[in-house]
């Protein structure tokens, strides 16, 4: 009986004692505030977040507390005046206490209980020093012309760096399994091999950048969510997708799959990816990009793999997807079935041409007046002798300011049309989908190039990169 008695107040004590450990719990000293607010905050990507606030006494001494353990980062204090005053690392150790004085920062900064940022300290007092010497080196240099005065401080430029790179890597072997390894992995390259270790023992600009790609993500997890909450993570991500991944849908898919099929685990990480990817690419920085968001709709969003987009977002992509779907790169257009200034039915695909312009453009908008006349002039000057039709679609701004524009801009020899208020409420009644979801006209002008079978080889694009496109295509034509 004693025995039992002993282990059960044994487990209690070890059950009070991880109760005790739970959430988090970080005491500061930050002198010389008083009776004012400090901030505790997080890198979230490129974006800064609040994690918690502590409100300091008299002695300058405050308390961040909660039930729930943080999520693992970089995280920061900031001042009263809301600057950051210096970085912190929150991993599994989540009781601990901080001082420091502002005034003698970074050397004043004590962690007591946290052995991470007591090595992230170090580490962040030497790359200090390290940085304020490679500065005041390059001020230096930006002061001397003469080539041969300024090699010596190339070279010490040069020393200071790889001793950073050095210093990273004896903590990497020393600490593998700490957060600051990870973070390093993480900042680190891969290094193509000299040009004598290349296939036939040459450079090859093929080779090195398949290796410099294949390793790339070398070393780093994507179920390591810590890596979310730095100021690295995000940048690195950028990169790759700017820099080596080939700028195609299909391409871009194949790299998005992958990097959530390996997070899927991670609930936070797949988060972060997902909307990641979202605002990459549902409004993308290139043409045809958008078929990438599509893909991401169909796959994860409309099958409830992403269901913590809150019900507001949800419908803004749902409305999104269903109108990128209907104009992506290479699939047929829509047809147009409008009329013009005569009331005379016009469509779309009775449009006989090699090449046709779609112009949507409003007579009352002011980037339509400007760039409308443009887009005549490239027409007449070029399009028209080639026999390119262009098709202009009147969105908004009145029928007597549409004419009033056309007459006197002299916009000749185009199919101009707009769609009637019958038409536009015969679409709503059988309840179609109208051209303006159709072709994603929610701002003007907008230009979009179909071929001969009305298929979108571009759009949302001036009219000279129209023109581009136009001799592209003719180039690959078959002659004659």
């Amino acid at each position: 009986m004693k025995h039992i008695l002993l282990t059960l107040l044994c487990v209690s004590a070890l059950g009070a004692s991880l109760f005790a450990q739970s959430g988090y719990d970080i005491k500061v000293n930050i002198k010389p505030f008083k009776k004012q607010y400090v901030y505790l905050g997080y890198h979230y990507g490129k974006k800064k977040a609040l994690a918690d606030s502590a409100l300091l006494d008299a002695n300058s001494t405050g308390q961040f507390k909660g039930t729930k353990a943080l999520g693992g980062g970089i995280y920061f204090i900031v001042s009263p005046q809301k600057q950051i005053l210096f970085e912190l690392l929150i991993d599994k150790q989540q009781h601990f206490s901080i001082s420091a004085d502002t005034t003698q920062l970074p050397s004043s900064i004590k962690f007591t209980g946290s052995s991470d940022n007591t090595l992230f300290q170090t580490y962040t007092v030497r790359l200090n020093k390290v940085g304020r010497e490679i500065t005041d080196l390059q001020n230096l240099s930006t002061q001397i012309t003469d080539p041969a005065q300024k090699e010596p401080i190339q070279k010490k430029m040069q020393s200071l760096n790889k001793e950073i790179l050095t210093y990273r890597d004896s903590l990497d072997k020393k600490y593998p399994n700490s957060f600051l390894s990870a973070l390093f992995k993480a900042m680190k390259e891969p290094i193509i091999p000299p040009a004598s270790k290349h296939p036939k023992g040459k450079y090859d600009s093929t080779y090195a950048f398949q290796y410099f790609k294949s390793n790339y993500w070398n070393g780093i997890s994507f179920t390591d969510d810590r890596l979310i909450r730095t100021p690295i993570f995000e940048p690195k991500l950028d990169k790759y997708f700017r820099d080596l991944v080939a700028p195609d849908p299909d391409s871009i898919n194949l790299e998005v799959d992958y990097m959530l099929l390996m997070s899927r685990t991670n609930a936070d990480m797949f988060k972060y990816l997902m909307v990641y990817f979202v605002q990459k690419y549902i409004n993308p920085e290139y043409m045809g990009q958008d078929a990438v968001f599509v893909h991401l709709f169909e796959k994860y969003i409309n099958t409830g793999q992403a269901d913590f987009f809150t019900d507001q977002y949800k419908k803004i992509m749902s409305d999104r997807a269903y109108s990128l779907m209907a104009n992506l790169i290479g699939s047929p257009a829509a047809n147009l079935d409008m009329v013009d200034s005569t009331g005379k039915q016009i469509q779309l695909y009775d449009v006989k041409a090699d090449f046709t312009v779609i112009c949507f453009w409003d007579p009352t908008c002011s980037h339509c007046k400007e760039t409308v006349p443009k887009v005549d002039s490239m027409y007449r000057a070029k399009w028209k002798a080639e026999g390119v039709k262009l098709f202009g679609v009147m969105v908004d701004g009145g029928k007597d300011n549409w004419v009033k524009f056309i007459k006197e801009n002299n916009l000749k020899d185009w199919i101009h049309v707009y769609q009637t208020d019958a038409q536009r409420d015969e679409d709503a009644k059988a309840n179609r989908p109208n051209y303006r979801q159709l072709y994603d006209v929610y701002q003007t002008p907008i230009l979009y190039l179909l071929d001969k079978d009305k298929r979108i080889i571009a759009k949302k694009l001036n009219q000279y990169q129209i023109d581009e496109v136009i001799n592209i295509k003719r180039k690959k034509q078959p002659s004659q």
